[in-house]
């Protein structure tokens, strides 16, 4: 996959691209690419798997209004996301929308493209589809922690790319995963066909 992205051109986007609602916003983030510069060197790995979270979502953290934790859905599209759960593991989310939208995308799964050996150090193993095939898996490969929550995407370590042109690659849409409410909500967004993406295939 590096090979092939070496090829591709990459843009930033403009700060319109992340004002979509998340619904839109979801599917539109498949085949770009987030990209960490870190001293070590650049770690990135395409998008392959999303989820999108509104505030009349009840498993949306943004559901009952803004809070000292979800404060970045509240500020418009655009900035990192990043939380705990289980008190173990980060998450990772691009905010979306207007400001005082509340709405944001999960980023739940990449395909490993740059600086892989990093990511297997980070990760303490050598399997390349366990990198970053979950939300807490790809956080950890990708060194996202907590610090760079409230970020903002566009400018800084952390970024999110387009790939130049307009084609899009074939998604697969089906009801969200990993959470107890809602599940049916058709919201999740996946690379059809990819071998990298979480959970069921």
């Amino acid at each position: 996959m590096e090979k092939e992205w070496k090829r591709v051109d990459l843009i930033t986007p403009d700060a319109g691209f992340f004002r979509s609602p998340a619904t839109r916003l979801a599917p539109a983030l498949i085949g770009c690419l987030l990209r960490r510069v870190t001293p070590e060197g650049i770690i990135s790995g395409v998008i392959v798997e999303t989820e999108a979270y509104t505030s009349d979502d009840p498993a949306s953290h943004s559901f009952g209004g803004e809070t000292s934790r979800n404060w970045p859905m509240f500020r418009g599209g655009g900035l990192a996301y990043v939380y705990l759960i289980y008190g173990i593991h980060n998450c990772f989310n691009v905010t979306s929308g207007v400001p005082g939208s509340g709405e944001a995308v999960l980023v739940r799964a990449l395909e490993p493209c740059r600086g892989t050996g990093l990511m297997m150090d980070n990760r303490g193993l050598r399997e390349p589809e366990l990198l970053c095939s979950g939300p807490g898996r790809l956080c950890q490969a990708m060194g996202i922690d907590r610090s760079m929550n409230g970020s903002s995407l566009l400018h800084g370590e952390l970024q999110v790319l387009l790939p130049s042109g307009t084609e899009r690659p074939p998604i697969s849409v089906s009801g969200r995963i990993g959470i107890s409410r809602a599940r049916e909500l058709q919201r999740r967004f996946v690379l059809s066909g990819s071998r990298w993406i979480s959970g069921r295939r």
